[in-house]
């Protein structure tokens, strides 16, 4: 039997030739950055108020695109990734919590299936027996590792866990894990509302800048939004796949958005942009759009916002 392969709207395509591989690479050589200078830590961290926490809302950047979100007495997970390495490159900076100091978590949210978004190795040694809501075509890689408590979604699926409500919507992206499973599981962003914080936060995932945002913004109107900023250098190779600062403001702007906080940058060498010149474009970006600063939260690793 065929495997379903998915696509994008309006079938918009990620992948590229040889070719196109080959140039990006000679452009690289060519290209001197700054590697030493790094994504700051946070100088307060809460493990033990996180540990303890039951009731308040609250979002910790792990690093990359993982975030420990507390909602209404649940803690969540989004893409976790304690990995040292990805492919040949070391992890440029460390995780904000260990995976010692996070609490047991209730739920695990996984927008795609790449290595840099889903790793076996960490989901391994997280405390707490979870519940992973993953996209569609991506449950047998669980279930051959033994997990049971898995929940496949199409885009536009809403569920509901312990009262906290969870919706999976698109994005423009790609996967591959192995040589012969391009596209064989889907993609996607997760809308979380609780029920008795009515704040919605949207965890984007992994995505090009696509018209998918506005029709998110008029079905589920988030307020929060966790949006990727990295890793989109050269931008004629990665712009279907990878958002860049601007790009990702004005996805913000297009759906009313009330606070945006970046990820996606500074943890892996993914692409030719490095984590400060990610920020430095969006904060170039945010001023020229004359948007409000307060609407913009800029979290270091391991920073709480406590919502």
């Amino acid at each position: 039997m065929a495997k379903t392969r998915y696509k994008n709207l309006d079938d918009v395509s990620n992948q590229k030739s040889f070719k196109e591989l080959m140039k990006w690479m000679k452009e690289r050589r060519s290209k001197v950055k700054d590697l030493a200078t790094q994504i700051p830590q946070a100088s307060k961290k809460e493990a033990d108020r996180l540990q303890k926490n039951k009731d308040k809302p609250s979002l910790t950047w792990i690093g990359h695109s993982t975030f420990l979100i507390q909602l209404d007495g649940l803690n969540i997970l989004t893409d976790p990734v304690w990995a040292r390495r990805m492919g040949t490159g070391k992890r440029l900076t460390e995780p904000g919590l260990t995976l010692s100091e996070i609490p047991a978590i209730d739920i695990i949210l996984i927008s795609h299936g790449h290595y840099d978004h889903l790793d076996f190795a960490t989901i391994k040694r997280i405390k707490g027996d979870p519940v992973f809501y993953v996209p569609h075509g991506l449950k047998s890689a669980f279930t051959r590792r033994g997990y049971e408590r898995i929940v496949e979604a199409d885009w536009w699926d809403s569920f509901s866990e312990k009262g906290v409500l969870i919706d999976f919507v698109p994005a423009q992206h790609w996967t591959k894990r192995t040589l012969t499973d391009t596209n064989t599981s889907h993609w996607g962003g997760w809308v979380l509302r609780g029920e008795h914080h009515k704040q919605s936060i949207h965890f984007v995932g992994d995505t090009g800048y696509f018209r998918g945002f506005k029709e998110i913004a008029e079905k589920l109107s988030p307020d929060i939004i966790l949006m990727p900023i990295g890793a989109y250098e050269p931008e004629w190779f990665m712009r279907d796949s990878h958002i860049n600062p601007e790009d990702s403001v004005t996805a913000f702007k297009e759906m009313s958005g009330g606070l945006f906080i970046p990820m996606h940058y500074g943890a892996y060498r993914l692409a030719d942009d490095t984590g400060p010149e990610a920020l430095s474009r969006l904060l170039a970006e945010w001023e020229n759009q004359q948007l409000e600063r307060e609407k913009l939260k800029i979290l270091d690793i391991g920073e709480t916002l406590w919502v």
